[in-house]
């Protein structure tokens, strides 16, 4: 039934060798790895506009020059990130380049953070999503967690099909996405000029003496919250068709030339039109209005809006199974993140990623706007990390023309080391969680790194030295009465040695007694041992006649537990016997010198 459903949802199961097919097209790449970047242009100005409220509606003239300054940021990003690809081809943006060139802490501190900022991607996008969906029907407004769980279980279920699946689906909403905020901006401007606008914009004049630095560089934090997701098409390189490096730098240009032109547009709209945001409305929502009014082109905007800002989180998908599976390469995940599914992606990084930003929207109501800033903060951290680490090889491995590239990196590092500490300043009552979350994150990772190699050095064997040793075998089966079940492990138990005892624990002197006359009556050829238990525990004698066992025996002998369990034909019927089989062998195994097996019988009906 399972299997069924699975094949259903994720379709059939892939060769290793169909990996190629797997691959990315620009096109495709552009689509799955840049919606996280372009969506944010539903919500980068707003952000801008609701600090500049503080300071009164005449304060929104500031938007434009803040929106500049990202942009002049976006910039930065895109020219530094394209020397990234080309030197790191191999794929992992951030964690790698500060792994080679500065360190393993500084390298964990980036993994974390961008691991941290996918899994709030995926919570804050499909909030978001459902933000731009209750703007049009208010009346959905209490159903909005319920509407954003809905699109996890749906991008999850779409990744777990296969990257170039996920990309054919997902490129059609984007680029429609793309193509009608292209429309609204060029239908905007033209009714703004033509003297069509709703609202008249204020006068720089009126704002100079309302507005005080520490809140134009709010505004100017916030509105580098579009920016996340720059540094994805960096981490993914291995996902695209060769060549690689070369394709992967042709997308990361696009998806600047394009996620500029949209976040300009916007930006200018909101102005003109003099937008306020509102928190029932998105100010896209309120600009398409303004525009085309509440017809037919405004609900497809919507739509399409809102069907971007869910997707948004696929850059998530993309992003955070491939960096997972670095980090488990070099130990500090676990190893199930190296593992590739039926359709040959990362399927334990998706699945964990989905559960994870459940988990968030679930607690925070679906309300995920005060973790804007602090995944926001998330990405700039490894985009710092990632400047620097450039700037260090260019330093070190003076390539040509490597001192134009170091003056590149180098304001790179500076302007987002600045934005950092703006971020912090500015919003430390929003992100103050980053500084416990993250050393606990990076703490793991050297605890998970530790444990595989404790674990590496205690099963590694001298291969000249460390030869099997030949040893006997006392085999213990525990019963609770004579049934085909026992009759299967005791004839199985026979194959294993000549040294085999049963063991039956009766709780009152008349079970004991009609067992030792019923094992007399069948007479299997083996010995059976009876111990009385006055507190009703099975475990506790049964642990205590191992003990002995192996404190006489186990110099000669090695001491096997066959454990008897019927498996009954449908799952739900396990549900009407005790499991007593199961937690036998889960508080045996912990016994180290025991080695502990279950011997199946299958029922027919």
């Amino acid at each position: 039934m399972f299997e069924k459903v699975k094949r259903m949802l994720i379709g059939r199961p892939m060769k290793s060798t169909e990996i190629e097919g797997e691959k990315l097209s620009k096109f495709k790449a552009l689509a799955i790895l840049s919606s996280d970047a372009l969506s944010s242009v539903a919500y980068g100005t707003e952000q801008i506009l609701i600090v500049l409220m503080a300071a009164g509606a005449a304060a929104m003239w500031y938007s434009i020059p803040i929106s500049v300054a990202v942009l002049g940021l976006l910039a930065i990003l895109i020219v530094s990130y394209r020397q990234t690809i080309f030197a790191y081809p191999g794929g992992g943006g951030a964690y790698i380049v500060a792994k080679e060139n500065i360190g393993v802490s500084s390298s964990l501190i980036a993994g974390g953070s961008l691991l941290v900022d996918y899994i709030l991607t995926v919570a804050v996008s499909s909030s978001a999503g459902t933000d731009a969906i209750t703007s049009a029907f208010p009346e959905l407004h209490d159903y909005r967690v319920l509407i954003a769980l809905g699109m996890i279980v749906f991008l999850t279920i779409l990744n777990l099909r296969g990257v170039t699946e996920s990309a054919s689906v997902l490129a059609i909403p984007i680029y429609l996405f793309v193509v009608s905020i292209f429309v609204l901006i060029i239908c905007g401007v033209f009714k703004y000029l033509t003297g069509g606008a709703v609202a008249s914009a204020h006068e720089l004049s009126a704002t100079v003496s309302n507005v005080s630095l520490f809140l134009l560089l709010k505004a100017f934090s916030s509105g580098c919250s579009a920016l996340t997701g720059v540094e994805a098409v960096s981490n993914a390189i291995p996902n695209f068709r060769k060549p690689e490096e070369k394709n992967a730098a042709a997308t990361l240009m696009m998806m600047g030339i394009i996620l500029g032109i949209m976040f300009t547009g916007i930006s200018l709209l909101a102005y003109w039109y003099g937008i306020q945001p509102n928190p029932k409305e998105t100010v896209v929502s309120q600009i398409a209005a303004a525009t085309f009014g509440r017809g037919t082109l405004y609900f497809f905007i919507q739509g399409v809006t809102a069907v971007i800002l869910f997707l948004a989180a696929n850059t998530a998908y993309s992003a955070f199974p491939l960096l997972s599976f670095m980090l488990a390469k070099d130990k500090y995940l676990p190893h199930m993140f190296m593992v590739r599914g039926d359709r040959l992606g990362f399927s334990n990084g998706i699945l964990f990623l989905s559960s994870l930003s459940a988990i968030l929207v679930i607690a925070f109501g679906g309300h995920t706007e005060n973790l804007i800033p602090l995944y926001a903060v998330g990405v700039f951290i490894p985009f710092t990390l990632s400047q620097l680490g450039m700037m260090i090889r260019w330093i070190r491995v003076k390539p040509s023309g490597w001192q134009f590239k170091l003056l590149i990196n180098t304001v790179g590092m500076l302007t987002t080391l600045s934005i950092t500490l703006i971020f912090i300043t500015t919003k430390f009552s929003h992100v103050w969680m980053i500084f416990v979350f993250l050393p606990i994150v990076v703490y793991s990772f050297f605890r998970i790194r530790k444990h595989y190699e404790n674990t590496a050095d205690q099963l590694r064997i001298d291969l000249s030295l460390d030869k099997p040793i030949s040893k006997g075998n006392t085999v213990i089966i525990p019963i609770s009465g004579i049934t085909r079940v026992v009759l299967n492990t005791v004839s199985y138990a026979k194959t294993l040695s000549d040294n085999v005892v049963a063991v039956y624990i009766g709780f009152d002197d008349e079970s004991i007694q009609k067992m030792e006359q019923k094992w007399e009556e069948w007479d299997p050829g083996i010995r059976l041992v009876v111990l009385k238990s006055r507190y009703r525990s099975i475990l506790r004698p049964l642990l205590k006649l191992i003990q002995t066992v192996e404190w006489k025996k186990s110099e000669e002998d090695h001491i096997t537990i066959l454990i008897p369990q019927f498996i009954t034909k449908h799952w739900w019927e396990n549900l009407l016997h005790n499991q007593t089989s199961i937690m036998m062998r889960a508080y045996l195994i912990r016994n180290k010198n025991v080695i502990v097996t279950t011997v199946p019988f299958h029922l027919k009906r």
